[in-house]
């Protein structure tokens, strides 16, 4: 039996069936995106940089003859000065068929929520737009920051990306 949720049903649901996150860690906070939106994680590679590009677009690399842009996503939501280590990663996105990379901490698992385990996110002015998010998910004392990977990467400032990978 599907679960319907505004009317729509979830692709695939199940009675109690959850959705997978990719999880991973900026500075302190753990955020999660959909797994589907994940095409690949590397481990971070010197970038090409782009002239006059946003300090958060690092810049491209050469991903088996495709030319993608790099976001740094702790420069992006101003979590401090990044530090490039042996944990940082790409996650290699794939948007409305458009390949891009996203520079984070490190990753750190592939989790599981329920509906129920996902609440709505709070008002609060904080770094981060909380539009991009679609809530917070909770599993036993841990909290993830669930993002809206689409909505963020399609955003106007982000707009660029098309003239940045062109």
């Amino acid at each position: 039996m599907s679960t319907v949720q505004n009317n729509k049903p979830l692709e695939g649901a199940n009675e109690g069936a959850g959705s997978e996150f990719l999880a991973f860690t900026l500075g302190s906070e753990e955020y999660g995106i959909d797994i589907l939106k994940v095409q690949e994680i590397r481990g971070y590679e010197a970038v090409t940089r782009i002239a006059n590009a946003p300090e958060f677009i690092k810049g491209v690399i050469n991903l088996r003859g495709i030319i993608i842009p790099v976001v740094d996503m702790r420069i992006k939501f101003k979590l401090g000065t990044p530090v490039y280590d042996q944990f940082t990663v790409v996650i290699i996105l794939n948007i409305a068929g458009r390949i891009m990379g996203m520079v984070v901490d490190s990753v750190s698992d592939v989790t599981t929520l329920t509906p129920d385990q996902i609440k709505p996110a709070p008002e609060m002015g904080t770094a981060f737009d909380t539009n991009y998010m679609i809530g917070l998910g909770t599993v036993d004392e841990r909290m993830l920051i669930l993002v809206d990977i689409d909505k963020l990467m399609s955003s106007s400032e982000m707009g660029l990306m098309d003239k940045l990978a062109a």
